[in-house]
C-alpha cells in the first residue's frame, strides 16, 4: 500500500473555467426559467429574488444581482480573489441568462409541477458544474462552500436547511400545491449537491 501511486492533480485550465462558468450558468438560468413559468420558486439567495420578483416590479435577473453584493465581502476574505472573481461572474451571467431565455423560448403547455422537479434537476447539475471549477452563485452558497472547506460542514446539508426555511416563508407569496412542488424541487437539488459535491471525492 506504501508504493501505491496518488493521484496526480491536473489543475483547470482558464478556457476550462469559463467554459464552465458558460455552461453552468446557462442551465442554471434555464432551471429558473421553468420554475418562473411554473409560478414556483426555490431557496436560497434565488428564492428571496424569487420572491422580490414576484412581489415587485423589479425581474429576478435585477433582484438576483443586487441581493448578492454583499456577499462578496466574505467571498473576497474567505475564499480568495479568484474564486469570488468566478462567482461574481456566474451571478452576473445567471442574472443575464434569465432575462434571455424567455426572448427564445415559450411555453404554449407547462405542467407546474414537472416544470419545477426538473427545473431543480437542471439548477442542480448547473451548480455542480460551478463547484467543481471553484466558483458559486454567491450568497449561501459562498457561506455553505466556505463552512464546508473550513469546518467541513457539508454544503448540501446547510444550504437544505436554509432552503426550507425560504421556501416555508413563502406560503403567503405561491399557493400550496406550488409550495410543496417547491419545497420538494429544494429538497431534490441539494440532494444532487450533498451526493456529487463533498470533501475528498474529486482531485480537482
Amino acid at each position: 500500500m506504501d508504493n501505491a501511486v496518488q493521484p496526480v492533480k491536473i489543475p483547470h485550465t482558464l478556457i476550462e473555467d469559463a467554459l464552465a462558468l458558460l455552461f453552468g450558468t446557462l442551465m442554471v438560468s434555464f432551471g429558473v426559467m421553468l420554475l418562473k413559468s411554473a409560478g414556483a420558486l426555490t431557496g436560497s439567495t434565488a428564492g428571496i429574488a424569487f420572491l422580490i420578483s414576484y412581489k415587485t416590479p423589479l425581474s429576478f435577473g435585477v433582484a438576483f444581482f443586487l441581493i448578492n453584493l454583499p456577499f462578496y465581502w466574505l467571498a473576497a476574505r474567505r475564499m480568495g480573489r479568484a474564486f469570488t472573481l468566478k462567482t461574481f461572474s456566474a451571478v452576473g451571467l445567471v442574472s443575464l441568462f434569465s432575462q434571455l431565455h424567455p426572448l427564445f423560448i415559450h411555453f404554449s403547455a407547462l405542467d407546474p409541477f414537472y416544470a419545477t422537479l426538473f427545473g431543480n434537476v437542471i439548477m442542480g447539475i448547473g451548480f455542480i458544474v460551478l463547484f467543481r471549477h471553484k466558483a458559486s452563485l454567491g450568497g449561501i452558497n459562498i457561506l455553505a462552500l466556505w463552512l464546508q472547506d473550513r469546518y467541513g460542514i457539508r454544503a448540501g446539508k446547510l444550504q437544505m436547511a436554509v432552503d426550507t426555511c425560504v421556501v416555508l416563508a413563502s406560503l403567503f407569496v405561491v399557493s400550496l400545491p406550488m409550495l410543496a412542488a417547491s419545497i420538494a424541487g429544494a429538497v431534490i437539488l441539494n440532494l444532487i449537491i450533498a451526493m456529487n459535491h463533498r470533501p475528498g471525492r474529486y482531485f480537482v
